[in-house]
């Protein structure tokens, strides 16, 4: 029989493909990963890594044990959430985009609070790009991330996705400006997230589809830096209704070709979709979600 703790360690170096990415998730020394690996490979009576480089990787035979390795862990999930005592609550990893981290997630911890205070849940603030990433390699239990227009989410097997709800996308002037369309804003600076989000690819497709190639001059991915550098006067931007919370804005917002919204979505892995924890949290965040209101800039 094979360990499932060296199949998790496999299953994490066909994702990270490093032994060294695989011990920083995982709070293990490399050589303890090596040497789980070397057990695993013993167990299997197959090579299942080869040298790369000062690397090492995955042989066809090692690549074919991973897969099941992933199939494997997520029955043991699955078990594990349907033998659960009705009412045994397990702590939920939850990892939120900086928007719904600010916004959607307290209020849906002051539900919790009332109704299950006995529930942990743990919150780190990451981008959706690495937290459906780290959803998939179980380092998180739920994750709250956002799709725009046109830019759908890689596909992550054994994922499910539920959507939250709808989310407005706006220019963003100083509040001493009038609005404008968006195509008169083709000589200002602008400040958008990094490069490689789906966030900047999106709003530099409609920059493009409005005639004009963005002077991209500021890079930040704290929508805060945003919000000071236009209301400064140093930038314009492109920011969802969320940032705002349920305050008035206070910059002058225009409205973009489309109204497009992005759609701001909660992720599971299939098998632990059955957890009351996991079922628990989710809900209070649609219900967080639901009750939002933006007030009007």
């Amino acid at each position: 029989m094979f360990e499932l703790r060296r199949l998790r360690l496999l299953h994490e170096l066909s994702l990270r493909g490093t032994i060294a990415g695989v011990a920083a998730s995982l709070s293990y020394s490399p050589s303890t990963v090596s040497q789980q690996l070397a057990l695993l490979e013993r167990e299997a009576g197959v090579a299942l890594l080869e040298p790369d480089g000062r690397r090492v990787r995955l042989t066809p035979e090692g690549r074919m044990l991973a897969e099941h390795a992933a199939r494997a862990l997520e029955l043991d999930e699955a078990a594990r959430a349907a033998l659960a005592a009705p009412g045994a609550l397990e702590p939920v990893r939850l990892a939120a985009m900086p928007t719904a981290a600010e916004t959607i997630v307290p209020a849906a911890l002051t539900l919790l609070a009332e109704r299950v205070p006995q529930l942990r849940v743990e919150l780190d603030e990451l981008p959706p790009e690495e937290s459906l990433f780290e959803l998939s390699a179980r380092r998180f239990d739920l994750v709250i991330a956002e799709q725009y227009p046109g830019h759908t989410r890689e596909v992550h097997p054994g994922v499910e996705h539920r959507l939250l709800g709808e989310d407005p996308i706006r220019i963003v002037l100083s509040p001493d400006e009038q609005p404008a369309p968006l195509a008169s804003l083709h000589d200002r600076a602008w400040v958008m997230e990094h490069a490689g989000t789906a966030a900047r690819q999106w709003a530099v497709q409609q920059c493009r589809a409005a005639g004009f190639e963005p002077d991209v001059r500021f890079e930040a991915s704290d929508l805060t830096a945003h919000i000071r550098l236009i209301t400064a006067g140093h930038a314009v931007g492109m920011l969802p209704d969320l940032i705002w919370g349920d305050e008035p804005s206070g910059m002058s917002l225009a409205q973009l070709p489309g109204t497009p919204v992005r759609e701001v979505f909660t992720a599971v892995r299939t098998a632990a979709r059955a957890s009351e924890s996991v079922t628990l949290v989710r809900a209070a965040l649609a219900e967080a979600f639901a009750s939002h209101r933006r007030v009007a800039p």
